[in-house]
């Protein structure tokens, strides 16, 4: 928007606007962007309120009945209704166009994004960074580095909004959903849960702290429970048992999971997968609607037996996996009698899996 206006005059209107509470700061790279459609909606609605209101002023007093004691039949007239027809449906295009651009800029994370999962629930935030980092009601992110959101609900739907980054997005029990930002300004901004979730969804609240490279650094040297969400996946994952299965030996009755990530995946019913999060945790606690092409489908479900974090944890765990070598440690196995550890960045061609 501001490329329309002077740039004196759009950051007068920004920073009163937010000094007196009727807006929320520009805090992210998105933030301009989603204010500009917002600006221009605004000012469509109030242009066309404006014209409608001085026609219809104006018709109330060239055809009062003062003037026109006898009704007068007025004719159509084919350019005028063209007219009113294709300027507004133009308008409306500009406005869909523009919006959805905007959305799949939003909602489209770049590759080199940050990944934290959020997990919400009656009535709190719960943020896990891969580093093993948690916090509740709380979210600390460095400021310049795009930040990916995993999110998903354990009860009832929620909706994760920070204003100052123009973030909002709706969590869901049993899905992962997906958004991203990339905070300007370092300072401490406020979180809600916008959809009513409960009794105390008022409370559903929390902040937001963007700081510097540096500072978030620190913070998260300082803030480490010892033990990254993958290491914690793997203690889960030979707890279960899995890795008697997905061990990558000739003789394993599981695919393995080395280098699967990202990978696409023949099923044993002909379709192709591509292996992300949600796969993966549908995938564990839904094994018999994912079975690899090549195997037999034994494995047990797992739901109801692994909480959302634990969840989280395996994931973290797999998406690490370049080889089996950790998985074959889990076992007490002499990994070089079976399986040379793979050069760094590569993995074993697991049955049914497709590389991109």
């Amino acid at each position: 928007m501001n490329r329309f206006i002077s740039p004196v005059l759009w950051e007068f209107l920004v920073k009163w606007l937010h000094s007196s509470a009727l807006f929320p700061a520009e805090a992210s790279t998105i933030a301009p962007y989603a204010d500009a459609l917002y600006f221009f909606l605004v000012g469509m609605t109030l242009t066309g309120l404006t014209l409608v209101g001085i026609l219809v002023f104006g018709f109330s007093i060239r055809y009062r009945k003062a003037r026109n004691p006898v009704a007068t039949q007025v004719e159509g007239s084919t350019l005028l209704e063209a007219t009113w027809t294709i300027i507004p449906l133009a308008i409306f295009l500009v406005a869909f166009v523009w919006g959805a651009l905007l959305y799949f800029r939003i909602y489209n994370p770049p590759t080199n994004a940050m990944n934290i999962y959020i997990v919400g629930k009656q009535w709190m935030w719960k943020a896990e960074h891969p580093g093993g980092q948690h916090e509740i009601n709380a979210l600390h992110v460095p400021v310049g580095r795009p930040v990916q959101l995993t999110m998903i609900s354990m009860d009832v739907f929620h909706s994760f909004s920070i204003p100052d980054f123009r973030v909002k997005r709706e969590v869901i029990p049993g899905r992962y959903s997906t958004v991203w930002f990339q905070a300007t300004e370092p300072g401490v901004y406020h979180l809600f849960c916008t959809q009513y979730c409960g009794t105390k969804h008022s409370g559903m609240i929390g902040e937001v702290t963007a700081m510097t490279p540096e500072d978030y650094q620190k913070w998260t040297e300082e803030s480490t429970s010892g033990a990254s969400l993958a290491q914690n996946g793997e203690r889960l994952f030979a707890s279960l048992g899995c890795n008697q299965c997905h061990n990558g030996t000739p003789a394993a009755r599981g695919p393995s999971l080395a280098g699967v990530y990202g990978a696409k995946l023949q099923l044993a019913n002909g379709s192709q997968v591509l292996v992300n999060d949600a796969y993966l945790r549908d995938a564990i606690l839904n094994p018999s609607e994912h079975v690899t092409a090549g195997y037999n489908p034994i494995m047990p479900t797992y739901q109801g037996q692994i909480s959302e974090d634990g969840l989280i944890d395996l994931v973290e765990f797999i998406k690490t996996q370049n080889n089996n070598y950790r998985v074959q440690q889990t076992l007490g196995t002499n990994e070089s009698s079976n399986t040379a550890p793979a050069t760094p960045g590569t993995a074993p061609t697991t049955p049914g899996m497709v590389k991109p």
